[in-house]
């Protein structure tokens, strides 16, 4: 028995269901390869213009399929961000905001993307960083979504194995993925998510380089000729004009952990860019594997990222904050069937990590939830503006943690707005005028009729995306935090 084998085994939990009966109209409806990754804002890709970070693998994939270059997800942390993905609704509508939350409930398990494809004969599977919160228990929800599954977790990043050598996490993903594309039965359509716990930092090792941003092996040395650039956004300047409350935040406690010498930005920024290019070899690894068992020119691949990235900029790190670099992430969709003059195309309309869900269904052949917030992005694909495409994007943070100031707002094509409720403070900039997001006109009062513009905007979407029953168990669920503090 291999070692491979061996350590999913004795360490990490592996599901493997029988697969159903292939409904004779399901078996020509193409496989679907999902890769997300962790902390990785849109510029972070050779194909989106970064002078250094090699990641040819993905680019390929940008030049043949459509990049995606205004993106956003609704709420930068990865643990909301991937129940977000899981359901195609908001934070505000599953309700899991991470640590001490409600967990999504059973019937949105029912509706979620990878339940729905195996409902019509897909094979699932998942390989990764699982960390979402269900009602019903993660084994419960996670068998009922992918046929099967293991949960690959960093802490460490690299794992020991029973010939006792180490392996870095995602070269385990990238494993897993092979084992399970070899053993997909020829005439069944498969649904392959790859979700990479890269580039996230190891947070409880705070060494530069290879403690703080463990990379593979395989990428030993990468990147010790080159000076990262400086943050785009400087630090000193742009971190001055922030809110109190944001300059006593987590965003910047991490910077010092991170960015806030010379040195340590160079080696912790060196390390982040080897991660990235890991990665993407390691996508490569599973791509190739693909063509080589025949399925490549049946499968439509999907690239995204979970939350953008404080690399350094405006003195931050991390992500859960109202600015672009938080917000804003990588989006790519190839498919083999595209034709040669819808390739290599970028496209500027805003597009939102929820609408993977259900572009994911549509190109799949099954019927969108009318829950779902997000939208298929076919018509973009091809070419065609809606002309009811948004011009907007409902974005918010409500996990309970003292130092991540909660927010919820608005970020437009002309504005951004953002309301940190529990300091009362409204925030808003016009991007035409101020695309760096500097200058908060939130007291001018030339933008009084603005910023009542954007308030009512953002009041209407929490009103739309607000869930009677999510709001039940909230309120149950801090009527049970605050008996629990009052026997203390």
């Amino acid at each position: 028995m291999n070692t491979r084998l061996l350590f999913v085994l004795a360490a990490l939990p592996l599901v493997i269901r029988a697969a159903p009966k292939i409904p004779t109209d399901v078996r020509n409806r193409p496989n679907i390869l999902f890769v997300l990754v962790d902390d990785q804002r849109f510029d972070s890709l050779g194909c989106a213009g970064h002078p250094h970070i090699k990641t040819p693998v993905i680019d390929k994939l940008a030049a043949q399929g459509v990049r995606f270059e205004t993106t956003f997800v609704s709420t930068a942390i990865c643990m909301a961000s991937r129940a977000c993905l899981f359901t195609g609704m908001t934070e505000r509508s599953h309700g899991y905001t991470g640590g001490p939350s409600t967990r999504i409930i059973p019937g949105d398990v029912d509706t979620s993307f990878p339940t729905l494809l195996r409902q019509v004969g897909y094979r699932t599977g998942f390989f990764g960083k699982q960390h979402a919160g269900f009602q019903e228990g993660e084994k419960k929800a996670m068998s009922r979504m992918f046929d099967r599954w293991e949960k690959l977790g960093r802490n460490p990043y690299f794992k020991k194995m029973p010939d006792g050598t180490e392996r870095h996490v995602a070269e385990i993903i990238g494993d897993a993925s092979i084992d399970f594309l070899e053993e997909q039965p020829e005439e069944q359509p498969f649904f392959l998510y790859m979700s990479f716990n890269i580039s996230h930092a190891e947070d409880g090792d705070k060494r530069p380089g290879i403690g703080h941003f463990p990379w593979p092996r395989r990428e030993d040395g990468l990147y010790e000729d080159i000076v990262p650039h400086e943050p785009t956004l400087d630090r000193e300047k742009y971190f001055a004009v922030l809110p109190q409350f944001l300059q006593k935040s987590l965003n910047r406690e991490r910077y010092f952990w991170r960015w806030d010498t010379p040195e340590k930005y160079r080696t912790n920024m060196r390390a982040y860019y080897r991660m990235l290019t890991g990665m993407d070899r390691i996508v490569g690894r599973v791509l190739t594997r693909l063509a080589e068992i025949g399925a490549a020119d049946d499968t439509i691949v999907i690239y995204s990222a979970d939350n953008g990235f404080y690399m350094g900029d405006r003195g931050l790190a991390g992500k859960w904050s109202h600015f672009d670099q938080s917000l804003r992430v990588p989006l790519i969709v190839y498919d083999p069937r595209f034709p040669s003059d819808k390739r290599g195309r970028v496209v500027s309309e805003m597009a939102m990590g929820i609408d993977i869900s259900a572009t994911i269904l549509e190109a799949a052949g099954v019927a969108v939830p009318e829950k779902y917030q997000g939208r298929p992005l076919q018509p973009l694909l091809s070419g065609i503006v809606p002309p009811d495409w948004r011009t907007d994007v409902y974005c918010e943070h409500h996990m309970r943690h003292s130092a991540i100031p909660k927010w919820y707002g608005v970020r437009g094509s002309r504005y951004t707005y953002a309301n940190y409720y529990e300091e009362g403070v409204e925030l808003l900039y016009d991007l035409e005028k101020d695309p760096t997001q500097f200058t908060d006109l939130a007291g001018n009062a030339e933008y009084a009729g603005v910023l009542k513009r954007m308030r009512t905007r953002s009041e209407e979407f929490v009103k739309q995306y607000t869930r009677p029953e999510i709001e039940q168990l909230k309120r149950e669920f801090e009527a049970e935090l605050k008996s629990k503090k009052g026997k203390r």
